[in-house]
């Protein structure tokens, strides 16, 4: 059965402040809960309001153009009409930012269940359920309960209420792990403590030495510093191929330095990309055309280099070179495919290539790292060629 979302945004911080507008992973909270809603496959995601400020009907928009549907109403029984009968719901509490892989867990659940977390101290902003739980703010309810509670409401606040009936209906109090607490943003300073933990969480194991040992902390930096900038992710991809087509043009020009200088801007900016798209959980598309046209431009670069070379005491040497090392790199991606290889941080991809340039053009020895890029693409493909065919044979 399909999903639904029910998502609370009227409850005000002590400035009287919407929480659901406090900035969260350079959008607004509410827009990440949408976000959370989305991934986890609910629609339709409806959004209880008591008004519509400016601010919240922008952050509906933007939600709406990237495709998420939101619905916002004022009232509890029109909530309620949006969901059909018997639909799971997946409740969100209002000014709570859960961790996806719980949002994941409650949606998935077979049967109504309430998330929790211990009534002690470290909890006290949590709406307490007993003596021993608190509401961890997430929720699987289902439509039938919610119509009975929007219809008998009164004044009382419908999540509050729904909860309580959800329970009394005989769903599960599930404690989440330790660890896995969600974040209840009662305040800006909050929020911005959590975006810090959501920079931290979105780290991604790296598969080349580059971004493994010597980009994490400018990746870091860039991403918290991007995080809340209207920059999207597809613009930074775009903003790397335009830079390494600039240095393509840079080398058959003979400007080396500054060639090698567009490579070393545009080798962090995939991944400060797929950080971006991380957080907003917004992943890129797998099949993002200026995405997959970054490895040929890269080449293209390699392959003007040895032009300009060629043509300035290198000879054909130097073509050989690099058409040679173009053939193993293209013949190490294929047989590489997405397969996993022992020390396959330390083997030839385009970030390595650009960082293994340094210290040969700083010593001038532009010929000597052709031969060098094809040595290292050529010993990648053995390397990988090896480590295939055992586990063929195996």
């Amino acid at each position: 059965m399909s999903l639904g979302a029910l998502i609370g945004a009227y409850q005000e911080d002590d400035a009287g402040a919407l929480k659901a507008l406090l900035p969260i992973a350079g959008r607004t909270l509410v827009e990440y809960q949408a976000r959370c809603a989305a991934a986890a496959g609910a629609a339709p995601i409806v959004v209880l309001v008591e008004r519509v400020p400016v601010a919240l009907a922008a952050a509906f928009d933007r939600l709406r153009a990237e495709g998420i549907s939101v619905v916002p109403v004022t009232d509890p029984v029109d909530a309620s009409a949006r969901f059909e009968p018997g639909m799971p719901i997946l409740q969100m509490a209002d000014g709570v930012a859960p961790a996806m892989n719980l949002v994941e867990q409650v949606a998935s659940a077979d049967e109504r269940m309430v998330a929790t977390v211990p009534d002690d101290e470290r909890h006290q902003g949590f709406e307490r359920i007993d003596n021993a739980h608190r509401w961890a703010g997430l929720a699987l309810v289902d439509g039938n309960t919610l119509a009975s509670t929007a219809a008998m409401l009164g004044d009382w606040d419908l999540q509050s209420t729904l909860l309580r009936r959800t329970i009394q209906a005989g769903a599960s109090l599930n404690a989440i792990p330790d660890g896995a607490t969600p974040f209840l943003a009662e305040a800006e300073s909050d929020a911005t403590a959590f975006d810090r933990h959501l920079v931290t969480a979105s780290r991604q194991t790296r598969r080349d030495w580059p971004s493994r040992y010597l980009l994490p902390i400018l990746e870091e930096f860039a991403t918290e510093k991007l995080m809340r900038s209207p920059v999207r992710p597809e613009w930074l991809i775009g903003a790397a191929l335009v830079l390494m087509a600039g240095a393509a043009l840079a080398f058959t020009r003979g400007w080396l330095w500054p060639a090698l200088g567009l490579l070393l801007v545009a080798s962090p900016l995939d991944l400060i990309a797929e950080r971006l798209a991380t957080l907003r959980l917004q992943p890129l598309p797998a099949r993002l055309l200026t995405r997959r046209l970054l490895r040929p431009v890269a080449g293209l670069a390699w392959l003007a280099l040895g032009w300009f070379e060629a043509r300035h005491g290198g000879g054909w040497g130097a073509m050989a070179a690099t058409v040679g090392g173009l053939a193993f790199a293209e013949a190490l991606r294929v047989e590489r495919a997405s397969m996993s290889i022992p020390g396959e941080q330390w083997l030839f991809g385009v970030r390595p290539a650009i960082f293994t340039a340094i210290p040969f053009a700083a010593l001038g020895w532009w010929m000597e790292l052709l031969a060098a890029l094809a040595i290292y693409a050529a010993v990648s493909f053995f390397v990988v060629q090896h480590v295939v065919h055992r586990i063929a044979r195996d």
